[in-house]
């Protein structure tokens, strides 16, 4: 179970660039008035390859 599963993030039939993750995810946090966990999510999802930043995504959200 997600950390945050009440927050949703699209990944299917998007953009799978990085940064195009993060902004979906900023902006997904930024909307469930949680911006102040983004330090948090960010060290840790750039923390590693792109592989870390999906499992990242998928531990702290829900994704679609």
């Amino acid at each position: 179970m997600p950390k945050y599963p009440e927050i949703t993030v699209p990944l299917t039939n998007r953009d799978g660039n990085a940064f195009a993750i993060l902004g979906r995810c900023q902006t997904a946090l930024r909307l469930a008035k949680k911006l102040d966990k983004w330090p948090e999510f960010y060290t840790q999802a750039t923390s590693g390859d792109y592989t870390t930043l999906l499992i990242t995504v998928m531990k702290w959200f829900t994704v679609e």
